[in-house]
């Protein structure tokens, strides 16, 4: 045992800042045995959870935080040994404290991105709405997700924007999603002419879903215009925008045929000639 004692306590290096026994290079040598191990387990956990194609993504996590805890061990083990690692440290803080706040950014994103992953808060193909942008999802990465738009233009949105801003996800509940047109009619129309017609116009157009019948509701008297809604259920949200542009054609041309007016706001303005 003694002997043993002896072999532990050598001194690998000795100087006035830094001393290294065999003792502290074991523990430093189990110490990474046992953070790669931990992490194997991890991913391992985490893999289980997410699709085929996202097991990849954390590879580089993984590898950041491992050098991260190497890093951490080995400054235990110097302290340990009885290095002056403070001074080391305090001489960098200023160096530190620029990374941190120029890295605060890029780890607020891998955290995010993490999150989204996990929990499957967003998934590929979904439609979704942030900062009044519409787009559908394509591909989700540690740091950013791309979208494309309507117009087929790429938005790449940092994760962190879907923790701090608020996100609506259109399809979250499935691909169908019921969509509204507001229209106004001159006052005096038949408003249940109205209704069957706007109805038709719905039930005309090939995208719009016939399991769920359209519905027209009467919203308000408005100052110029009795107004309705119309009420229809698609599964292709992401050409709302166009089956919408459709019905208005439609609507236009059929209440042309009926004599039925769109009104629009109008003024009367009087002239006062002043008397000489």
């Amino acid at each position: 045992m003694e002997n043993l004692s002896k072999i532990l306590n050598y001194r690998l290096i000795d100087s006035e800042q830094i001393i290294i026994t065999v003792k502290a290079l074991l523990i430093l040598i189990i110490a990474f045995i046992l953070i790669n191990i931990s992490l194997k387990l991890l991913r391992k956990l985490i893999n289980k959870r997410l699709e085929e194609e996202d097991k990849g993504k954390f590879r580089t996590v993984i590898s950041f935080l491992k050098y991260v805890l190497y890093v951490f061990v080995i400054i235990v083990v110097l302290e340990s040994s009885g290095a002056n690692v403070s001074v080391i440290l305090a001489g960098s803080a200023a160096l530190l404290v620029g990374l941190g706040l120029g890295l605060q950014t890029l780890f607020q994103d891998i955290i995010s991105g993490i999150f989204i992953l996990l929990d499957k808060a967003l998934l590929i193909n979904d439609i979704i709405e942030i900062d009044g942008k519409v787009g559908k999802v394509f591909e989700i990465k540690l740091r950013t997700t791309r979208v494309v738009t309507i117009d087929n233009r790429v938005l790449i949105i940092p994760n962190h924007k879907f923790l701090t801003n608020i996100l609506f996800n259109w399809t979250q509940n499935g691909k169908q999603t019921t969509e509204s047109i507001d229209i106004g009619v001159a006052y005096g129309s038949d408003v249940e002419k109205v209704k069957q017609l706007l109805i038709e116009v719905a039930n005309e157009h090939p995208k719009i879903l016939k399991s769920k019948k359209p519905n027209v509701l009467f919203m308000d008297f408005g100052d110029s215009s009795l107004n309705f809604r119309l009420l229809f259920t698609i599964n292709d949200s992401f050409s709302h925008l166009f089956i919408k542009s459709d019905l208005r054609f439609k609507i236009d041309e059929k209440f042309r045929l009926n004599e039925i007016q769109i009104p629009f706001p109008q003024r009367d303005v009087h002239l006062f000639q002043k008397k000489d």
